[in-house]
């Protein structure tokens, strides 16, 4: 590999790759492993390196015109099922040359080989005319994106290319399913158990929707190219456990393939509730990030793809064939949301790359080749190169 990679550099990347998985970074308590990334970052020489209002690590090197972003989100989901691990999910023990541990695939690998590359990128005199800005970014498991609007916003930068480093094997990928999360809400009439006759039970009136979800879900998945509807969440209120509910919440997740739109999802959202007692809502989420910065998400999101002749797609396939000798045999297309709806939505060419099974994320024993994460690395630096 040219560009200043040496095995010396790569075992300081792996070490402290795993360092970052032995930090557990749970949503909105990410403060640990900001500290250890500006720490090296500044090891590293970037040329800046703070943690700002929403507590998003940032760290930049040059300062040219032409402005590159990698990101990647330094929170993780939770560990509750600890003893049925092979490996404790935050010992980043390595089995046959894979790191096991939480946050080994989702996704501390590609936020590690992001920060490396910068450093090596500014090192072997690649950054002439660009500024490179790599951001460990807070609570992306709850509210994608969110992180990266007050970045943006706060700093003023808007770059000319993002990459999104969370998890595809290494495989270019040119895009992600939509999504749209909501609430429906049925409304009864509380009435003393013993009489349930004289009030109407919320929760009742739910079960017919519920129904309606279900039929929604087996209808889209039937058609080419359909999304999915899931019931993830649901509750209920009243008076006491005596008491006919009053009103009971279900949370829908819907995602959504190419060719569909949010206004689709809303005129879904209307038939499940036609004829009932009902409305619906969006989904809003709030979080508080561990600097405490409100953070507040709205999960209406259009599905993207970047195309096959865009500039940052070809760029990264000239990348991918110095670094790995060939064609890609493939490109990818994500089925989960990421950070890339923000500027994807401000008109920014965005592209994923990262090391890791994704499939294996958020599952026990999740795990990654320390390899990939180094083949990621020197992947991010050709691409600095040639953009």
């Amino acid at each position: 590999m040219k560009n200043g990679w040496t095995d010396s550099y790569g075992e300081e990347l792996i070490d402290f790759y795993r360092e970052s998985v032995r930090t557990p970074s749970y949503s909105d308590e990410e403060g640990e492993l900001a500290k250890k990334l500006i720490k090296k970052m500044k090891e590293l020489d970037f040329d800046d390196a703070y943690v700002d209002g929403a507590g998003n690590v940032v760290g930049r090197v040059g300062n040219g015109e032409k402005v590159i972003h990698f990101d990647s989100h330094m929170d993780t989901v939770e560990v509750k099922d600890e003893e049925e691990w092979t490996a404790p999910p935050f010992e980043a023990r390595m089995i046959n040359g894979m790191v096991y541990g939480r946050g080994s695939v989702d996704m501390k690998g590609g936020l590690s080989a992001s920060v490396f590359a910068a450093a090596l990128a500014k090192n072997a005199g690649l950054l002439e005319g660009k500024t490179v800005y790599v951001t460990g970014s807070v609570c992306e498991e709850y509210c994608d994106g969110v992180c990266l609007e007050h970045f943006y916003k706060d700093s003023g930068v808007k770059p000319d290319f993002c990459i999104i480093c969370e998890p595809s094997d290494n495989v270019i990928t040119l895009g992600h399913t939509g999504k749209v999360q909501a609430r429906i809400r049925t409304h009864g009439v509380s009435a003393h158990g013993s009489a349930p006759e004289k009030g109407v039970n919320a929760v009742y009136e739910m079960a017919g929707i519920i129904e309606r979800v279900d039929a929604l879900n087996k209808e889209l998945q039937a058609r080419e190219g359909g999304g999915s509807i899931v019931l993830s969440r649901i509750s209920s209120v009243s008076a006491s456990l005596n008491a006919v509910p009053s009103e009971c919440e279900i949370y829908l997740d819907r995602r959504l393939r190419l060719g569909e739109s949010v206004a689709q999802v809303e005129e879904e959202l209307e038939g499940l509730i036609k004829g009932k007692r009902a409305d619906w809502v969006p989904g809003t989420l709030y979080h508080t990030s561990w600097m405490g910065t409100e953070l507040v998400y709205h999960p209406e999101h259009e599905p993207w793809k970047i195309s096959l002749d865009a500039p940052l797609t070809v760029c990264c396939t000239q990348a991918y064939e110095t670094v790995f000798g060939e064609k890609p045999s493939k490109y990818d297309f994500w089925d989960f949301g990421t950070n890339a709806v923000v500027p994807v939505s401000l008109g920014i060419p965005t592209i994923g790359f990262g090391p890791g099974e994704y499939k294996l994320a958020h599952m026990r024993d999740e795990h990654c080749a320390a390899e990939k994460v180094c083949e990621a690395c020197r992947f991010y630096v050709e691409l600095i190169r040639r953009l």
